[in-house]
């Protein structure tokens, strides 16, 4: 079985048990023991590999234990320091590891609470863990890009170097990432005057800064907006595309006649329908392909769905009204209702939207 497998295997073993396990140890036995032995590939039942309740004194420090040290032959390869289940994780509720780690030949870390697996190394400093992970393994939101990073550190295919190398670009990436993301929701001073020198050759004053605050912000945000619809016109193209190579030149689809348009139940599908529609899928496309983001319109909304089952909503448009309004879904089935003054507004509920569909996606 693939890695990625095993990985929405457990995620979904999280998800139908996560609300009965009470204790750490629960923890450790339904999703810890089953992530070092199914995913990582290494042999739970075998001490000289998987060592549970791990003791290493350190310094005044005595009898401390780390859950479970993996090793092969004389080398450490991870130290697993474990929370219960939904607990937070924070290295300074974990010091047992960090002291561990630095006073062990261990090259790699893992603080778990048995759905979110935080991997560490030493990459800012020789024998000193690093206080940032390298890699995050969230089961309740699976992020297929860290596969490839995840199956470096099995046991078939545990190479240092190689893990080292990719460790330093996932992390940096990964901060670099949360930079990006603060400074488009709210630049700073200093990224709205770098980008306004890219522009102009004003001094900045206090006046001009406060200009280009705004004109940043606007900018950032119709620059998302365009992404997002570029990609739904690619999408739109490829779905064309296809259509063209499915019909048959010598069997033209007919072309309804307009008493066949008229709809006999009083259902009208409007532009701003199909504009919020286009949004949607747009937005939902970097989870699942387009073609599985539908749309099924009723008389009191419309509703978006997944591969068009009513069973599997994603959200519903509520467009008869003097505000329109989207109703969004979320793991629960619960609908969360947000007020629109455009159309486009619906970009700024682009998170909730994403969730559901790779919630949906992974059911």
């Amino acid at each position: 079985m693939s890695i990625a497998q095993e990985i929405y295997n457990l995620a979904n073993r999280v998800r139908e048990l996560k609300s009965v396990i009470e204790t750490e140890e629960a923890t450790k036995t339904a999703f810890v023991i089953p992530f070092i032995n199914n995913v990582l590939g290494y042999d739970v039942t075998d001490p000289r590999e998987v060592i549970p309740e791990y003791t290493a004194d350190v310094g005044i420090k005595k009898g401390e234990k780390v859950d479970f040290a993996i090793k092969i032959g004389d080398d450490f390869r991870f130290l697993i320091e474990c929370k219960k289940v939904g607990a937070p994780l924070h290295l300074d509720h974990a010091n047992q590891l960090v002291r561990y780690f630095n006073v062990t030949d261990t090259e790699f870390a893992i603080l778990t609470n048995g759905e979110v697996y935080k991997f560490y190394a030493q990459l800012d400093a020789a024998n000193r863990m690093d206080e940032k992970p390298f890699m995050t393994i969230d089961l309740s939101n699976v992020d297929d890009r860290v596969f490839p990073h995840l199956e470096m550190c099995t046991k078939s295919k545990f190479d240092f170097d190689t893990i080292a190398a990719s460790a330093e670009e996932l992390k940096y990436v990964a901060e670099l990432k949360k930079v990006l993301s603060s400074q488009f929701r709210e630049p700073d001073t200093e990224w709205v005057k770098q980008l306004a020198a890219r522009v102009t050759s004003k001094r900045m004053t206090a006046a001009n800064l406060e200009v280009f605050e705004k004109l940043v912000s606007t900018a950032q945000s119709q620059f998302l907006k365009d992404e997002a619809n570029r990609r739904l016109r690619s999408a739109q193209e490829l779905d064309e595309n296809r259509a063209d190579r499915v019909a048959s030149p010598e069997d033209p689809a007919e072309i309804p006649q307009e008493e066949d348009i008229l709809p006999e139940d009083g259902i009208v599908t409007t532009e701003e329908e199909l504009h919020a529609y286009g949004i949607i899928r747009a937005i939902g496309c970097a989870e699942v392909p387009s073609a599985d983001i539908t749309m099924r319109d009723a008389k009191s909304y419309c509703a978006i769905l997944y591969q068009d089952n009513n069973r599997k909503p994603i959200a519903r448009l509520y467009f008869d009204r003097k505000v329109p309004r989207i109703g969004i879904f979320d793991e629960n089935r619960r609908e969360h209702y947000h007020d629109l003054g455009d159309i486009e507004d619906i970009y700024e509920h682009s998170h909730a939207l994403r969730a559901r569909v790779s919630a949906l996606r992974d059911n």
